[in-house]
């Protein structure tokens, strides 16, 4: 995927084209600012997929949620944002999908029987099922400040930037939702 050139583009920092990106809405510009990191994705992807023709797929589908997701977030390193952003893609994907990649005992070492990592992952898929429920009965800003700090490691002043909450307000509201987090996984294991 090639996209074309628009002048100055090349000489431009990521913040300049971020910037021009998000008054403008051109999507010529997002993908100049693109194109520079496409090999480090593609990368990436390769090293969860081990797929190239789904690597350069999870590409351009992450292209695609980069043009909304700037318009919503105040992105201060867009490199290590974007990466961040395409490891979570990979991931969640990969988690969608059920994938499993399954390693040669012999090679890595592992003597556990392979019935131990089934009832493993099970209880794993069993608590994230739970706690994507759990997020969900969760406050607007409670659930929204827990996304933004642990799922996609904000800082508390990025958290608070992006949501326009008070700083401490930003600390309250992760503090009582990894409370009320807990216990309402706890409820629902008890309920297993």
């Amino acid at each position: 995927m090639k996209f074309i050139k628009h002048k100055n583009t090349s000489t431009a920092t990521d913040a300049d084209l971020l910037d021009q990106y998000k008054k403008t809405g051109d999507l010529e510009i997002l993908g100049c600012l693109y194109e520079r990191y496409m090999p480090l994705l593609y990368g990436l992807c390769l090293k969860y997929y081990k797929d190239e023709d789904k690597s350069k797929d999870a590409v351009m589908q992450i292209f695609e949620q980069l043009i909304t997701k700037l318009r919503i977030h105040e992105v201060g390193n867009f490199k290590s944002w974007l990466y961040t952003l395409a490891r979570n893609f990979c991931l969640m994907d990969l988690r969608s999908l059920q994938k499993h990649e399954f390693v040669n005992i012999e090679e890595n070492g592992v003597e556990k029987p392979l019935f131990d990592h089934q009832e493993n992952d099970e209880l794993k898929e069993k608590q994230l099922s739970s706690m994507s429920k759990c997020m969900e009965k969760l406050p607007h800003e409670q659930r929204i400040t827990i996304d933004l700090f642990y799922l996609q490691q904000k800082c508390y002043k990025e958290v608070a930037e992006i949501t326009g909450f008070d700083a401490n307000k930003v600390k309250s509201y992760i503090q009582n939702g990894k409370r009320n987090l807990k216990i309402c996984m706890e409820k629902n294991r008890g309920n297993e």
